[in-house]
């Protein structure tokens, strides 16, 4: 299978960790190291070789950090976390520490009133989360200062790094030439007086070249760096191994490199008479901007809103790719019906989805570990099922079933919360309020120009109206055959990135009641010109969603007494598409539950 049930990491191997870890700081002269979760490149998801805050700390969430002090730890973690967290760490040696609401900063001086030297490892921070912290710190008698990295000291059995070979993406797929790509951005870069750029990004390199990895679990990227060159060549730091199986795709303008090479290839760069290098200090880590001083111009990864604005080939194999697996995901639904309540457990569930995706011979990966969560393991929303987690889905529970898959042409990432048995009346309340909510973001028409923090309240305001929220974004970006969360735009409150045209959000609202149950539906939608309307303001371009993602609603889960007549008619027209568009591609018995599933209200 591409998912593992073991159990990676147990609460009590904490706290001799973190005694070892204060041995070295002790050693150091060291009152804090900083143990983040990201890795030289500062994606989402790293590689076993870099889970360094899961294996200190227990803590295997996609985002946060640990400040380890000498006599406490702190393990930030944001909303999407904070049930989770307690799960799964020492709380006894690590005390959880909601972020944002407290910062670092402010953190460390609460904990070191007199100040301290904090140690941080260059390569794992990006310039701008330093630079913040010292400005804020300096004042108060901190130091922070880049050391080797203290957790890799005391890690026996740290992995190896990958390194599987990277293949070249299809031209039918990508839909641009690499070299069309290179020289469109090279000629950016020359028109706003760049001569060069610095790329950490996985994502962004394997865009940029037409190529994909296998260096992070259901992720089809590799680890590298790359300096893009106004004049039109690329110099690609990325180790000979993973190279192999490339032929000649890569071309002339691309010039291989040992990953060894980079940093003394940046400050070559940077000693050139005029250099102006850009670089996004978002992602860019400490010591490779120290290594471009005054020659680092900030700004953008000149690949991220290129590669966010979906081609056509791209958001045609997307949708394409939606039907084949919203044809996988009917096939299972239909079999979920059929058991016995009390008779099925989490893992049966993701065992059988991923046996009807397997079956799509341009599968090559889930795009995420599925979230397969029943009962008060539902609360959890990122949920990861193991051995010693996994529950039997019992008569009156809920089941959030999250997945996706990483095909040729297309990522794919949908949610769908399902009734076990009879479900009670909350739940039927709460569920049509998110329903509500996600019916509301996919009727939106917007002014262009505006972004996710201007339209995410859209698809909260049932649950507003009813004193409920929930603690994750709205919906986050999506790649084509590419990490399943990409930026640079989501339907956040915090992201002021304009959609455009082309881009793939999640549309998924949700609602967590903790030591009760989850509830989240999530579709995929694409951003588009808007149909005309003969009311429209002439002058006015206005954007819409096109629907991706087709698979039915729980209406056992709908409360039909709380829907308007035009939210009743979205599910009935919704319903009717998807009949359509995926009844073909089904069984006989997954069709008759098809029918079933989709009747009119």
């Amino acid at each position: 299978m591409f998912q593992s049930f073991a159990v990676t990491a147990r609460p009590e191997q904490g706290p001799p960790r973190l005694a070892a870890l204060r041995k070295e700081l002790e050693q150091s002269q060291l009152d804090g190291f900083l143990v983040p979760r990201a890795d030289a490149h500062q994606g989402e998801y790293v590689a076993p070789c870099d889970e360094r805050l899961s294996w200190l700390t227990g803590f295997t969430g996609s985002a946060g950090f640990c400040a380890v002090l000498r006599d406490t730890a702190g393990v930030f973690i944001d909303g999407r976390y904070r049930t989770q967290v307690k799960q799964q760490v020492a709380t006894d040696v690590f005390t959880p520490v909601p972020w944002p609401d407290v910062q670092l900063a402010d953190w460390l001086a609460e904990q070191l009133p007199q100040g301290g030297r904090i140690g941080f490892d260059p390569w794992l921070h990006p310039q701008s989360q330093i630079t913040t912290l010292t400005q804020r710190l300096g004042d108060r008698g901190f130091d922070i200062v880049a050391v080797d990295n203290l957790v890799d000291r005391i890690w026996s059995d740290r992995p190896a790094p990958p390194m599987k070979p990277v293949l070249a993406h299809p031209l039918e797929y990508a839909g641009v030439p690499a070299a069309e790509k290179i020289a469109t951005r090279a000629k950016a870069l020359q028109d706003d007086g760049h001569s060069a750029a610095v790329i950490t990004l996985p994502d962004s390199i394997m865009w940029l070249l037409n190529i994909r990895g296998s260096d992070i679990a259901h992720n089809p990227v590799a680890h590298g760096f790359a300096i893009l060159h106004a004049t039109g060549s690329v110099d690609l730091f990325m180790a000979e191994e993973k190279l192999i199986s490339l032929g000649a795709h890569l071309g002339s303008a691309v010039r291989p490199h040992d990953p060894a090479e980079f940093l003394a290839a940046v400050a070559q760069l940077a000693s050139a008479d005029g250099a102006r290098i850009l670089a996004d200090l978002t992602t860019l880590p400490q010591i490779v901007a120290e290594q471009l001083g005054d020659s680092l111009c900030p700004g953008d990864d000149p690949c991220a809103l290129p590669k966010a604005r979906k081609n056509a080939a791209e958001i045609e194999g997307s949708a394409a790719a939606h039907l084949r697996d919203g044809a996988a995901v009917v096939e299972t639904l239909a079999w979920l019906d059929a058991q016995t309540p009390g008779t099925i457990t989490e893992i049966d569930v993701v065992r059988h989805l991923e046996a009807e995706r397997r079956k799509d011979p341009a599968l090559r990966d889930i795009s995420f570990d599925t979230i397969s969560g029943t009962g008060p393991n539902g609360a959890i929303m990122h949920y990861r099922v193991s051995e010693e987690t996994n529950a039997t889905l019992q008569d009156g529970d809920l089941l959030v079933l999250d997945s996706g898959g990483q095909y040729l042409d297309g990522t794919t990432d949908i949610t769908r919360t399902l009734a076990i048995g009879s479900p009670s009346a909350d739940a039927r309340a709460a569920y049509t309020r998110v329903l509500q909510g996600m019916i509301a973001m996919s009727q939106l028409r917007w002014p262009a120009g505006r972004s996710g923090r201007e339209l995410e309240a859209v698809g909260r305001m049932p649950l507003w109206l009813a004193g409920q929220d929930f603690n994750h974004g709205l919906g986050h970006g999506v790649g084509a055959f590419l990490s399943v969360h990409e930026g640079p735009q989501s339907l956040s409150r915090a992201n002021s990135v304009p959609l455009e045209p082309g881009m793939i959000l999640s549309n998924e609202p949700g609602y967590y009641r903790e030591g009760a149950f989850g509830i989240r539906i999530e579709n995929l939608l694409v951003v588009q010109t808007a149909p005309p309307l003969a009311s429209a303001d002439p002058d006015r371009d206005m954007l819409a969603w096109r629907c991706l993602t087709y698979v039915p609603l729980d209406r056992r889960l709908i409360d039909t007494a709380l829907l308007s007549p035009a939210e009743r008619d979205w599910i009935d027209s919704y319903h009717r598409d998807v009949a359509e568009k995926i009844g073909p591609n089904v069984t006989q018995a997954a069709k008759t539950w098809l029918d079933a599933a989709t009747a009119r209200l």
